[in-house]
């Protein structure tokens, strides 16, 4: 990579860990504990759901079929494009731009709703699915050289070995642990300072906070866009 690339590609982990983390603490404060980012998370309340509290049940129900239909769907574009050697990077930030867009107004429009099952609210909250679903197969798709955005178990864990490794080698890493490390600890950083950002967000501008998510992964798409012109 050149200096331009490796900055550009630093910045789009952050980036997009920051609207990981900002997104999904959004959508489950005001969408009656529905996780748009993490389909493990949505499993997890339908259990919640089946067990008694039976808020949101439908949307939750529907969350993983309609994720894994919009991670089909992208993964079948990047398919197609890759066969033709078109690249993909400014297609998926802006397909995730426009559909966080279409998210925050269907939301703003929605709420206040006085329960999780009415329409107006599954529908923002499935569109919601769909836009994080084009994120995490992004990440898995074509920034494959980045660290995870939106799921930071696998980054913790891997901070946690290498911060081990660091220790035996008494402050003195090699070249890939050091890349390892400085892969991983932004993204962490980033989607904790995009959580506390979803919090503060939602009590400033409820769903209209989502528009700084949506400008963010804008901007990650026009910055991609002007380094395939410069290349």
């Amino acid at each position: 990579m050149t200096a331009h690339q490796t900055r550009l590609a630093g910045v789009t982990g952050m980036g997009m860990a920051f609207v990981g983390g900002y997104v999904d603490v959004i959508g489950f404060v005001l969408l009656f504990g529905l996780f748009v980012a993490h389909a493990t998370g949505n499993i997890v309340m339908l259990g919640v759901g089946l067990a008694g509290d039976a808020g949101g049940l439908a949307t939750k129900l529907l969350a993983l079929p309609v994720f894994i239909g919009a991670a089909a769907a992208t993964y079948a574009l990047i398919r197609w494009r890759n066969a033709r050697g078109q690249p993909c990077e400014v297609l998926v930030l802006a397909l995730q731009a426009a559909l966080l867009l279409v998210f925050m107004l269907l939301t703003a429009r929605a709420l206040p709703a006085a329960s999780a099952n009415e329409p107006a609210v599954m529908l923002a909250g499935l569109v919601g699915v769909v836009a994080m679903a084009v994120q995490n197969v992004g990440a898995r798709a074509v920034f494959t050289h980045l660290a995870p955005t939106t799921m930071m178990t696998g980054n913790v864990t891997q901070l946690a070995i290498d911060i081990v490794d660091l220790v035996i080698a008494r402050g003195r890493p090699d070249d890939a642990l050091k890349a390892r490390i400085l892969k991983t600890w932004p993204p962490v950083l980033a989607f904790a300072l995009g959580a506390v950002g979803g919090a503060i967000g939602v009590l400033v501008a409820g769903a209209w906070s989502l528009a700084l998510g949506v400008v963010v992964v804008a901007l990650l798409a026009v910055a991609h866009a002007l380094r395939g012109e410069r290349s």
